[in-house]
């Protein structure tokens, strides 16, 4: 596991098993919703990368395709203005198109608000948001998310592609971190 011990986590906040529960009942509905239309996932990177791959398997859709997007939120580290730069843009075109933002979690809500306003301006069909993880109590703005995996407390959280400095993205679980990683 690299330099993440498992004795970094503090405790399990979604195993394994819980997390494929749900990305099947989430591709599901999915499937339900957009039968007979095309389907464009748009993930978030990078914490959106597994749900993205895990989600995109599960939906048995036949005409579902992918692209990802990479933004940066302007701001100091700790609280975020809202104001949004693009790194990476889509390569689609999303004129007519079913758009479904894929996410790993909504903290905020202030970037992906800013995202499907952005979005929404490209011509699209319907503009709609999955996410695995939302922190109802760390929302600043309200956003309309078709698609929750799960409601979390506002705890700083790991794994299923969540990182702190750029590690514990790999876990196929998500927990909370022991102190002493980020107080060191």
């Amino acid at each position: 596991m690299g330099s993440a011990q498992t004795g970094d986590i503090d405790h399990v906040l979604l195993s394994e098993e819980q997390i494929a529960a749900k990305l099947d009942e989430l591709a599901e509905r999915i499937d339900a919703d957009y039968a007979g239309k095309d389907l464009l996932l748009v993930g978030v990177l990078k914490g959106a990368v597994m749900v993205m791959a895990d989600l995109s398997r599960r939906i048995k859709h036949q005409g579902v395709e992918m692209d990802w997007m990479a933004v940066s939120s302007y701001g100091s580290g700790t609280k975020s203005s809202g104001v949004v730069r693009i790194l990476k843009d889509l390569d689609a075109d999303l004129t007519g198109r079913n758009v479904l933002i894929v996410e790993d979690i909504i903290d905020s809500g202030l970037t992906l608000s800013w995202l499907i306003s952005n979005l929404r301006s490209r011509g699209p069909a319907s503009v709609e948001v999955a996410a695995m993880l939302r922190k109802p109590t760390a929302a600043k703005v309200e956003v309309d998310v078709r698609y929750v995996g799960f409601d979390i407390p506002n705890e700083f959280v790991v794994g299923y592609g969540l990182d702190y400095a750029e590690k514990f993205r790999t876990l196929p679980f998500v927990g909370t971190l022991a102190p002493h990683v980020y107080s060191s």
